[in-house]
């Protein structure tokens, strides 16, 4: 005979890595499907963000986080099983229980999508080390949640921009410094997404690269063989500055690179390794802004609006706001 799992701690509070269910019959409602619909087109996200997405259905956050439980737990579904993961990298972490949890799709949400014609074939997903995809689909989906606010901004999803059958990777061609040969490296932003400003009446559009990194990325490599700052920079030198992202994404309007990384040290160290790569001359495209709650110890940072209403900085040009086209 098999031993039962074990589902619930000492204290008899249901352990949150693994599911209970009490037999209660789910079946999607209108928030429901917003968040699979945010969780399928950014990434993993914590309830915050998901209660934030629907808090003119539900402005109770406490009822968010019941109903994402019964999303997570529950089997009795018109789909056969539960809509939620809890992706479990999220508790190998100091004392989990006092994170915001963490949620991702099922395939019986995937499912649920389709029925409701809201499923996008092509939408790509967060690649790499799992805290990474978290960090990166919790910078689009933070972007995302403030431009809601703003009448004349629009938030434009990455499966909006790159066309059916394209892929983010694409072949850039640089020069090495050190050996004066030009080289062929793929370059792969972690996401891609535009945001629609509206200017009296008129319409314009910026796309935005998004590079995330946990400070685990090198500044500098042996080779270009191998991933570093110093390649990526000389990379969006060229895919930018000759704006082959144009014909890669087959858009006209501009474009920036917003690099997020963890802390203060780390960032100042990138910036004058791009003055030293452009002799002083800076990159205007290159965007940098620290965001610490992604570093050192596991924890979903709340909100974050700091990334749209406050500047980005720029080696060698005046710091940027991107509320503004």
């Amino acid at each position: 005979m098999e031993a039962s799992v074990r589902t619930h701690d000492t204290l008899n509070r249901r352990l949150r890595d693994r599911r209970s269910p009490r037999g209660t019959r789910i079946t999607p409602q209108q928030r429901d499907l917003v968040w699979f619909e945010m969780l399928h087109r950014h990434g993993p996200l914590s309830s915050t963000y998901l209660h934030e997405f629907t808090a003119h259905l539900c402005k109770s956050a406490k009822r968010t986080r019941e109903r994402l439980k019964n999303l997570y737990n529950e089997s009795n579904t018109p789909h056969g099983g539960p809509y939620l993961e809890r992706p479990w990298r999220q508790f190998e972490t100091l004392d989990p229980r006092r994170n915001d949890l963490v949620y991702d799709l099922t395939e019986r949400a995937e499912q649920a999508l389709r029925d409701h014609g809201l499923f996008r074939a092509g939408t790509p997903r967060p690649s790499g080390a799992w805290k990474h995809s978290f960090m990166v689909s919790t910078i689009t989906a933070a972007l995302h949640l403030e431009s809601l606010k703003s009448s004349s901004l629009r938030f434009i999803f990455q499966d909006e921009i790159v066309p059916a059958g394209k892929t983010l990777r694409t072949v850039v061609p640089l020069r090495d410094p050190r050996t004066g040969r030009t080289e062929e490296r793929a370059l792969m932003p972690d996401a891609i997404f535009g945001i629609e400003y509206t200017v009296k009446k008129e319409k314009l559009y910026l796309l935005f690269a998004l590079e995330a990194d946990r400070n685990h990325e090198p500044n500098r490599a042996a080779t270009f063989n191998r991933k570093s700052y110093a390649r990526t920079i000389l990379q969006y030198r060229e895919y930018l500055g000759r704006s082959l992202y144009k014909t890669h994404l087959g858009r006209k309007c501009g474009m920036l690179v917003l690099n997020v990384t963890t802390n203060l040290t780390h960032l100042h160290n990138i910036l004058s390794l791009v003055n030293e790569l452009t002799d002083n001359r800076g990159l205007s495209y290159l965007l940098f802004k620290t965001v610490p709650q992604f570093g050192g110890l596991f924890r979903p940072p709340k909100l974050l609006p700091e990334l749209l209403h406050l500047p980005w900085q720029r080696p060698g040009y005046e710091p940027l706001c991107i509320t503004r086209a």
